[in-house]
C-alpha cells in the first residue's frame, strides 16, 4: 500500500502533523489557480487594519516559497460537511480562520432569515478550550447580531451537551459550538445545530451550504461590536441559570435510589483539560459520590493538551494520568471525556491493580443493560420504547434491547442522524430509551440531542456503585452479559489519507469494494452486501458498505465525515470468546489484502 497504512482501533489515529502532511504532498505541483488564489489573499490582507487579518497575512508571506504548503492551504475550500466546519487553524481557504468562520456565520444568518423561522428566537453559541474558540464565538455573535438575529452567548467554555440542551430549553432556532471535539491541538471546528437541538442535516444543512457558497470570504459581513450588541439586547449572556437547568436534567436521569448503591465507590475522572471539569464534579457532589476524584493535571483548560498525545478518550494513552491516580486511590472505574465533553470513555479495574479499556460497543451494552434492568425493576420501562444506533455500531446492545422488548432503530453514522430519528419514533408512539454509536458516544436522554458525556459519566458511576453494592465490579457485569448473549468481538481499522491525493485514493478503495462486488474475503463467504450510496430501506444515502458473512460475522466501511480517513468496522459473535476474536482477526487480514491492492 501507499499513502498510509491501516491502523488498529487503539493505535495513534490522529491526522499527521503539518510537517508530515507536507511530506505526503511534496510531489504535488502547485497549479496556477492555487497560485492566483494565494496571491489574491496576500493582496487583500496586506492593507487590513484588523490585527487578526494582519496575522493571517504574515503567516502567508512566511510560506511564499513553500509550494507544497501553499497547495495544502488553498487546493480546496474548507468543507462545510458533517454539521459544520472542522480543520487546522491558519491562513488559507482550507483552514479555520476569521474569514472562513465569518463567511460560514453570514451564510447561516442568511439562511435563518429566509427560512421562515423567527430570528428573535435566537442562536445559542458555546465554545471549548481550543485556541481561537472564544474569539470565533464572539465574532459569530457579532455577525448574528449584525443581521438582527438574537444571540445567546456563554461567557466561558461549556460542554457540547449543554449547548444542545440550551437550544431546546430556550426555544432557539439554531446553535453553534466552536470546538474541534477530539482532534489534535492544531484543529478547531464549527458545529452547527438546528431548533431540535441536533446537529444540522438534510435540507437544513444543504440550505446553509448553498447560502455560504454565495458569499465571498472577503465580503464585508454585517457585524455589530459585542459590547454594543449586548447593550442593545441583541446578545444575551448565559450563565448560572442555564447551568443549573442542565444539571437538574442530568441528575433526573439517575436510575436507582441511594439505598441500592454504594456511593463510596472510588471513581477517577479526567476532562482532558476540556469543558467537562466543572459540570462533572458538580454532578458527582450533588449525586452523592463521596470518592469521586479529578485528575489534577488535567482539571483546567489547556489548548495545547500538554498532558496527552492526542485528546481523544478512545485512545487509552489519554488515560495514563487517570490510571496513575486510580492506582493510588483504588478507583474501580476511570472516566474520561474529550475537550467538548460529548464523547465519554471508561476503563475498569481488572481486580489486579490494573485497568482495562472498554470500547463504545461494550460501554453502550453495559449502560443499555443497566437502564433496562433498572427501569424494569422499578416499573418505569415504557411498554413501547426504542433504542437508536448507527449502522456501523455492533449488535451487542441490539440483542439486549430485543431481550427486554425494546425496539431497535438504525440510523446513519453521527448523532445528527441518531437523534434526528427521535421525532420519528415518538410520532409512531414509542418512547426514547437510549441512543449510541461505537465511537464512545451516547445520548441517555432525549433533551440533549447529541452525545452527552456528562450524563453518560453519571450513569457509569452509578453502575459502578450498583455493582459495588452487590460485591462485584463492572467487568463482572460485562462477563455476565457475554455469558447470556454471546461473546461479541470487534476491531476498527482506520486508514489515514491526508490531502487531495488521499481523498482520491479513498474513492478508489470504495470503488474497488463496491464495483468489484467480492463474493468472499479469505475463508469468509459473503451472504449479503448492503450499499447505502443511494439509501437503503428507511436509511438515507451515505457512502457506506456493509458485508455480512454466512457465519454472521460482518464488516462495514465508510469514509469519515470529519477526518481524512476511511474506516473499517469488524464484528463477530460466538459462544466462545477465542472463536469470536479469531473470526475478527481473520476478517481484518482478508480485507486488508484487498485494500493493499488499491494504489
Amino acid at each position: 500500500m501507499s499513502d498510509g497504512k491501516p491502523e488498529g482501533k487503539y493505535s495513534e489515529k490522529e491526522p499527521p502533523a503539518p510537517a508530515a502532511r507536507r511530506a505526503v504532498r511534496s510531489g504535488m505541483e502547485m497549479n496556477m489557480d492555487i497560485k492566483k488564489i494565494y496571491s489574491q489573499w496576500v493582496e487583500k490582507l496586506k492593507d487590513s487594519s484588523d490585527p487578526a487579518l494582519q496575522k493571517l497575512c504574515s503567516e502567508l508571506l512566511a510560506i511564499k516559497d513553500d509550494e507544497a504548503e501553499i497547495t495544502e492551504r488553498f487546493y480546496m475550500e474548507i468543507e462545510f460537511g458533517t454539521a459544520g466546519l472542522r480543520g487546522i487553524c491558519g491562513a488559507g481557504t482550507n483552514r479555520m480562520n476569521e474569514l472562513t468562520v465569518g463567511r460560514a456565520t453570514q451564510g447561516i444568518a442568511d439562511y435563518i432569515l429566509q427560512s421562515g423561522e423567527d430570528p428573535s428566537r435566537g442562536v445559542v453559541i458555546a465554545y471549548d478550550c481550543r485556541y481561537h474558540s472564544k474569539e470565533f464565538s464572539e465574532m459569530a455573535a457579532e455577525i448574528f447580531a449584525g443581521n438582527g438575529i438574537r444571540t445567546f452567548l456563554f461567557p466561558s467554555l461549556r460542554p457540547t451537551p449543554e449547548l444542545s440542551y440550551a437550544i431546546r430549553k430556550l426555544g432557539a432556532v439554531s446553535g453553534v459550538n466552536m470546538t474541534a471535539s477530539h482532534n489534535p491541538k492544531e484543529y478547531n471546528g464549527y458545529k452547527v445545530y438546528w431548533k431540535d437541538g441536533a446537529q444540522i442535516s438534510g435540507a437544513v444543512s444543504d440550505g446553509m451550504l448553498a447560502r455560504i457558497k454565495k458569499l465571498d470570504m472577503f465580503d464585508e459581513f454585517r457585524r455589530i461590536p459585542l459590547a454594543e450588541a449586548v447593550d442593545r439586547g441583541l446578545v444575551t449572556m448565559l450563565g448560572e441559570e442555564m447551568d443549573r437547568s442542565y444539571m437538574d436534567y442530568v441528575l433526573s436521569l439517575a436510575q436507582r435510589p441511594d439505598e441500592e448503591l454504594d456511593l463510596q465507590v472510588p471513581v477517577v475522572y479526567t476532562p482532558l483539560n476540556g469543558a467537562g471539569s466543572i459540570p462533572m464534579m458538580q454532578m458527582a457532589g450533588e449525586r452523592g459520590f463521596t470518592h469521586f476524584q479529578i485528575v489534577p493535571e488535567q482539571k483546567d483548560p489547556d489548548p495545547d493538551f500538554t498532558t496527552v498525545p492526542y485528546p481523544n478518550p478512545e485512545n487509552p494513552k489519554a488515560f495514563a494520568l487517570a490510571e496513575k491516580l486510580g492506582r493510588e486511590t483504588g478507583a474501580e472505574v476511570l472516566i474520561a471525556t474529550d475537550p467538548d465533553s460529548d464523547r465519554m470513555a471508561i476503563e475498569v479495574s481488572d481486580g489486579k491493580g490494573g485497568y482495562i479499556a472498554l470500547n463504545g460497543n461494550q460501554t453502550g451494552a453495559l449502560l443499555i443493560a443497566y437502564l433496562a434492568q433498572s427501569k424494569k425493576e422499578h416499573g418505569t420501562l415504557p411498554e413501547k420504547s426504542a433504542m437508536i444506533k448507527s449502522i456501523v455500531t455492533g449488535n451487542f446492545g441490539k440483542v439486549i434491547c430485543e431481550d427486554y422488548g425494546i425496539r431497535v432503530v438504525e440510523s446513519l453514522t453521527g448523532f445528527k442522524n441518531i437523534c434526528g430519528r427521535i421525532p420519528e419514533i415518538k410520532e409512531e408512539g414509542y418512547e426514547y430509551f437510549f441512543g449510541y454509536e461505537e465511537s464512545i458516544g451516547c445520548a441517555p436522554g432525549e433533551e440533549v440531542r447529541d452525545k452527552d458525556g456528562i450524563s453518560a459519566g453519571m450513569l457509569v458511576a452509578e453502575l459502578a456503585a450498583y455493582c459495588r453494592r452487590q460485591g462485584r465490579g463492572i467487568l463482572d457485569a460485562l462477563e455476565d452479559l457475554y455469558k447470556k448473549y454471546g461473546y461479541f468481538s470487534e476491531d476498527q481499522v482506520s486508514l489515514v489519507l491526508e490531502g487531495k491525493a488521499g481523498q482520491e485514493r479513498i474513492g478508489r478503495i470504495m470503488d474497488a469494494f463496491r464495483k468489484g462486488n467480492p463474493k468472499s474475503f479469505g475463508p469468509f463467504s459473503v451472504d449479503r452486501t448492503i450499499d447505502y450510496i443511494d439509501g437503503y430501506e428507511d436509511i438515507p444515502p451515505q457512502n457506506a458498505l456493509i458485508f455480512t458473512m454466512t457465519d454472521g460475522s460482518w464488516f462495514a466501511m465508510r469514509p469519515s465525515g470529519t477526518e481524512p480517513k476511511i474506516k473499517f468496522y469488524y464484528y463477530a459473535v460466538a459462544d466462545d470468546k477465542e472463536v469470536s476474536a479469531g473470526r475478527v482477526k481473520e476478517m481484518v487480514e482478508a480485507v486488508n489484502g484487498l485494500i493493499g491492492s488499491v494504489e
